[in-house]
């Protein structure tokens, strides 16, 4: 059985290496992006099922890097990231495919329950 595959796009480290862990546990295979390069890197060579996307990224923002990785996969499921209140990005976010939003910071639990339901981990213990 294949794991579900999951990247998780953060330019801070301390979130990427949390989701990293919480998801692992979960039984999910995982990639980690700093920025939208390393986020494109990884979407055209592994194929992610899900990607945990941070809006608020320098230089490459989580709008341009939804747009680029639909150009890569039209079918990618997103969920994105954002701080409070930037309620145009989440819209925009939204109309470019965007499964739902948790705003930061956000509930770890919260988040692992979302990723179980868009991404069911085959026969979890």
């Amino acid at each position: 059985m294949m794991k579900g595959k999951i990247l998780i796009v953060d330019d801070q480290f301390g979130i990427r290496i949390l989701l990293n862990e919480v998801l692992q546990k979960e039984g999910y295979d995982t990639y980690q992006a700093a920025n939208g390069v390393q986020a494109l890197d990884i979407v055209s060579k592994h194929s992610p099922d899900l990607v945990l996307l941070d809006m608020k990224i320098p230089g490459m923002d989580g709008i341009e890097i939804l747009k680029r990785m639909r150009v890569v996969d039209k079918d990618i499921r997103v969920i994105i990231m954002t701080a409070y209140g930037e309620l145009d990005m989440i819209q925009e976010a939204k109309d470019l495919g965007a499964l739902t939003h948790f705003a930061k910071p956000f509930d770890i639990d919260d988040i692992r329950a979302a990723v179980k339901k868009y991404l069911p981990v085959p026969n979890s213990k």
